[in-house]
């Protein structure tokens, strides 16, 4: 546990939360400024800060259990579909320096909208961009 980080706290039961779901690794709660009622974090309850960090089978256990937390949200508010996603690092904006899931559940009239501007890649850099990549897999 990170002392001051307060998913740790959080998971430790030190601070409350709206548990949805639970088991020893980890745990699932209501997020405190939803984007849309409903809107949960998936965290571990061991401390990592981003996806590179969790160890494999852990990470197979978050996005099954993010798949159960989905279904769910889909049965009991009968949503059109729903955002799943993960902020590595500042700059993505990770405001919680633990590794956590949010999932969204949306409606076709919410009004929400997760945009960014779309870029081009000049002539030959997509190529030398993926020549890039491949080298670290």
């Amino acid at each position: 546990m990170a002392t001051d980080c307060i998913f740790c706290k959080i998971a430790k039961g030190e601070i409350p939360c709206s548990r949805v779901y639970e088991d020893k690794d980890l745990l699932v709660f209501l997020d405190i400024a939803p984007a849309n009622k409903g809107h949960c974090l998936i965290v571990t309850k061991e401390h990592y800060e981003t996806l590179t960090d969790l160890p494999p089978e852990l990470l197979r256990k978050t996005t099954e259990v993010c798949q159960k937390v989905a279904k769910a949200l889909s049965l009991s508010l009968g949503t059109d579909g729903f955002n799943l996603f993960m902020n590595n690092g500042r700059a993505a904006g990770q405001l919680v320096s633990h590794a956590h899931f949010h999932i969204v559940p949306r409606f076709s009239t919410d009004g929400i909208r997760f945009e960014w501007p779309h870029k081009k890649y000049a002539d030959r850099e997509m190529q030398e961009y993926q020549d890039k990549i491949k080298k670290f897999l």
